[in-house]
């Protein structure tokens, strides 16, 4: 199984819309096991199928801080019936990225969501028309009052798209309350970008919002968008895709702790 795994999430298209843009049927592999367990050794809680340890792209092991994250994993192997397929894997993509990818450069998705901060979604509000208004004000005043009750960082609102430089002061205050662990960091950093606010991402990690709160709150314009020119099968697909990656960063993030 050595290039297997390798194989399975770094040859597919997970994106819906770029597969569809490409034309690409994904090449899947048939499921190549039978048992699907959680074995606690030193790396962690690690997933093994047939008694051998799945590997990340890395070749490292796919192993979670806990069990109840570890048994999430397995559970997403489990659920692969005739095929392996890495778009129905979000919990294990993101796994792989946390283990290959944040574990090293924590400094520098650090900075990212630092920069976040400096001009997230939360802050810039729509002129008109007034309904539009009122619902970003409902979905986005409570995650601007988390980070001045919570964090004490007060941050500038604007109407309009012009960039506003937030207080340094601020940025820093909510940089203090980004994850220091790898698992949650990379949760917060995944929600993030899906969401397009650093703000959105540390409310939901820190309790002050429900994940479904969070999601409704990334998609005010877009939502209102849909309702007033109809919906976009594609784009539907694509949301769908990203709403599964957000599920999987909530999962680490509920049972990623002790």
């Amino acid at each position: 199984m050595r290039d297997v795994f390798e194989d399975i999430f770094t040859a597919q298209p997970i994106d819906p819309t770029e597969a569809a843009r490409r034309a690409v049927r994904p090449n899947l592999r048939k499921r190549f096991y039978r048992a699907v367990a959680v074995a606690e050794q030193a790396e962690g809680f690690v997933i093994t199928l047939d008694g051998r340890p799945v590997r990340t792209p890395a070749r490292r092991p796919l192993a979670a801080p806990t069990r109840a994250l570890g048994e999430a994993l397995a559970a997403e192997w489990d659920a692969q019936a005739e095929v392996v397929d890495p778009a129905k894997m979000p919990l294990t993509r993101l796994a792989n990225t946390i283990i290959d990818g944040v574990a090293a450069a924590a400094p520098d998705i650090v900075a990212e969501i630092e920069k976040y901060l400096g001009s997230d979604l939360v802050y810039y509000r729509a002129e008109s028309p007034d309904a539009l208004v009122a619902r970003q004000a409902h979905h986005w005043d409570p995650i601007l009052a988390f980070a001045r009750d919570e964090l004490s960082a007060r941050f500038i609102i604007t109407q309009g798209v012009n960039f506003v430089t937030q207080p340094a002061h601020a940025v820093a205050a909510a940089r203090r309350a980004v994850p220091d662990s790898a698992w949650r960091l990379g949760a917060v950093h995944t929600i993030m970008t899906l969401t397009g606010s650093a703000l959105i991402a540390l409310a939901l990690a820190h309790g002050a919002l429900a994940p479904d709160a969070a999601w409704a709150a990334a998609h005010v314009d877009e939502d209102w968008n849909i309702e007033q020119w109809g919906h976009d099968e594609l784009a539907e697909a694509r949301r769908a895709a990203r709403l599964a990656e957000m599920q999987a960063a909530v999962q680490v993030l509920e049972l990623g702790m002790e």
